[in-house]
């Protein structure tokens, strides 16, 4: 239906290479997967040095670019992050959202992530939606939830 989700736990096998494969198992990603192995590839240079490693043995940041490039070789139109900053570094949590907000602009694709890294998300988001209890409690650009007091302090920690 054109949609792929990064799940939350990453949940690899095998090597790199046979992740990203996976991820065209469809027909039509299947027709396009030399195509989107090199966007992959040129999106995560990183992935390309590493394409006969045991996925396993990766760092947690390496995992998180396996899990979105899989998800990238689905040539779906909107792909959903579950908790994409989960268990990195400061400094790899900034890369995740650099490349959400590159796959936005250079590939056009829509992305929906599910986050509590408040500032993380914001700093990527269009668009953003405050779920509490599975209610929609505000919504708006990124730029009116931050300024929001009432919100800021009772739902971003911020």
């Amino acid at each position: 239906m054109g949609m792929a989700l990064v799940p939350e736990g990453k949940h690899l096998f095998s090597n790199v290479y046979e992740n990203l494969a996976m991820g065209a198992y469809v027909k039509k990603a299947l027709e396009h997967k030399d195509e989107s192995m090199e966007l992959v590839y040129n999106l995560f240079p990183r992935l390309k040095e590493r394409h006969k490693q045991m996925a396993g043995s990766l760092s947690g940041g390496e995992k998180q670019m396996v899990t979105i490039a899989r998800a990238l070789m689905t040539k779906a139109q909107l792909i959903m992050l579950d908790e994409p900053s989960q268990g990195l570094a400061p400094v790899l949590v900034q890369s995740v959202f650099e490349t959400v907000e590159k796959l936005q602009a250079e590939v056009g694709l829509t992305i929906l992530p599910i986050e509590q890294n408040a500032d993380a998300a914001l700093s990527a988001a269009d668009y953003v939606y405050i779920i509490h209890e599975g209610m929609i409690k505000a919504e708006g650009n990124p730029e009116d939830i931050k300024g929001s007091q009432d919100i800021r302090e009772a739902y971003l920690g911020i």
